[in-house]
């Protein structure tokens, strides 16, 4: 996740209203099989120190000490507020080679077998374990991670795989011939399992959308109210649509996001304010497209953009609006 400076927010209306301002309960909606990526409703649990460590990644209200089963207590009642107060039936959940290949690991993959078990999918995206190249650190060490990876949960239908969260030191080339080795490496993934970050800081996918090498995979695309100024849903959604190009089919939104903190109300004015306007615009054309989305985050402390906060050993919403706009966006 990378913001550059404080990112915006906005809110496209037209949804079901909410009155609560705190925790809000909702039954999780089974949804119809669709052709296009909107099944995927979701929120990334994120690293309060942010996702790039040089060690190991731990999502918030997790410890370095929690063993299997502490860990898979605290995951399972975070993901059943995820499901219960926002409605999401996908988590995305960072890794990095230090979290794989040591003793977190053992403990850490109690998380993902909570949400499994939860009824939840599951994006595994790898964090480089520093923001200043955007590449592999160690190639050696990222193979190793994956194998590790894959071996467990490759043959769990509801687990995607995202080779490398933004890859943004990488030229197209070089990033779908990494790409295409990962592919040939665990063909026994289905490709529609696996999730192609988009270019620089994920923020295009037309280059891996279309690259016959990556045929049939999911693309990842990033998108913040930081990247530009405009006011006007139309001005954002005419951006997004650049950086989508004639893929939203296979694109999954999977960072996106705004401040929960601060009281705005999401569900008016999205026209003549930078966050208002981009908030609606990309939970609108989520909607219409049929794209999922994966909002930033869902669960991070310190981070104004995290729609959840601790509320005991449970998790409550910061903001009823935002709630109610993601939803939109959902297709609820």
């Amino acid at each position: 996740m990378v913001r550059f400076i404080a990112r915006r927010k906005v809110i496209s209306a037209l949804c079901a209203s909410v009155a609560l301002a705190g925790s809000v309960l909702f039954v999780v909606q089974a949804q119809p099989a669709s052709a296009a990526t909107n099944q995927f409703k979701g929120v990334n649990w994120a690293d309060t120190r942010d996702n790039y460590n040089s060690g190991w990644v731990i999502p918030d209200g997790l410890a370095a000490s929690d063993n299997y089963s502490q860990v898979y207590s605290i995951a399972n009642n975070y993901i059943k507020a995820f499901q219960a107060n926002l409605g999401a039936n996908t988590v995305r959940l960072p890794i990095n080679p230090p979290s794989v290949s040591q003793s977190w690991w053992g403990a850490y993959r109690g998380a993902v077998d909570a949400a499994l078990a939860d009824g939840m999918k599951v994006i595994i995206s790898a964090w480089t374990q520093s923001t200043s190249t955007g590449t592999i650190t160690d190639m050696t060490a990222w193979n190793a991670m994956w194998s590790t990876v894959v071996g467990q949960y490759g043959g769990n239908g509801n687990v995607y795989f995202e080779p490398l969260n933004e890859p943004y030191g990488y030229s197209l080339s070089q990033w779908v011939s990494i790409c295409s080795s990962w592919l040939s490496t665990y063909s026994s993934v289905p490709r529609g399992r696996v999730i192609i970050s988009g270019t620089g800081y994920n923020d295009h996918v037309t280059g891996v959308g279309a690259s016959s090498a990556l045929n049939g995979t999911l693309l990842s695309l990033h998108y913040y109210g930081t990247w530009n100024n405009y006011t006007q849903e139309s001005q954002w959604e005419s951006d997004l649509n650049s950086r989508i190009g004639s893929y939203p089919s296979r694109t999954i939104i999977d960072e996106f996001g705004a401040p929960m903190t601060t009281g705005v109300n999401w569900l008016a004015n999205h026209n003549g304010a930078v966050e208002q306007s981009y908030f609606a615009a990309v939970t609108d054309l989520s909607r219409a497209d049929g794209m999922g989305n994966v909002y930033w985050a869902g669960l991070k402390t310190g981070d104004s953009y995290s729609m959840e906060y601790h509320n005991g050993s449970g998790l409550s919403n910061n903001n009823a609006s935002g709630v109610t706009q993601v939803r939109w966006g959902w297709g609820y």
